[in-house]
């Protein structure tokens, strides 16, 4: 769990940052899955929700209370409670005039990713369950969503079934099957 006294001081955390970076890059490259060439889901778990707090307080020079509560109560409703996953989609084009053009066509996108885990049935993400982050012309190039797993799912998970992450939007079908690595990673997620 995620309190002000877990939290490192600004100083202490430039120390740390300095030094951990890149374990951290590492940490959030594994738990990151490519849908396709534009949408990447980034899992989160609860170190890479503290190294985004962390990150905000650095970058805002937040050191009260009250600033600190604040971010940590924007980003602990991303951590997964066991029996989910939570994950930021981000929708990338490196072109702003593509990028306009497909988030136009994209909006949606975000309710029609699923995740299959290998003997069940698909499950849908729940997205942005904090606020809508679309408008009848286009959908936000960021999103936070949640899939929940039944406990057969969560066993199936743990005891080594495959997955895999699709999205099923009419503009952008994929799927990818989730690598080992990632998979094992987040299955540490799962109680």
């Amino acid at each position: 769990m995620i309190t002000i006294d877990s939290l490192m001081t600004l100083e202490a955390y430039a120390k740390f940052r300095k030094a951990e970076k890149p374990a951290i890059v590492a940490h959030r490259r594994l738990r990151s899955v490519r849908l396709g060439e534009h949408l990447n889901l980034q899992f989160e778990d609860e170190r890479s929700i503290r190294y985004q707090i962390q990150e905000m307080l650095r970058i805002e020079k937040i050191f009260e209370e009250e600033g600190i509560q604040a971010e940590i109560d924007a980003y602990a409703s991303l951590v997964p409670d066991g029996g989910n996953w939570k994950a930021t989609l981000l929708i990338e084009y490196p072109d702003p005039n593509e990028r306009r053009r497909e988030l136009a066509r994209l909006i949606g996108v975000e309710d029609r990713l699923f995740v299959e885990v290998e003997g069940q049935p698909r499950v849908y993400a729940v997205a942005d369950e904090d606020l809508d982050r679309e408008n009848g012309e286009k959908t936000s190039a960021v999103h936070f969503v949640r899939f929940e797993l039944t406990p057969a799912m969560r066993e199936a998970v743990k005891a080594g079934a495959g997955v895999k992450l699709g999205c099923d939007h009419t503009h952008y079908p994929a799927h990818a099957q989730i690598t080992p690595e990632t998979l094992a990673s987040l299955a540490s997620d799962l109680a």
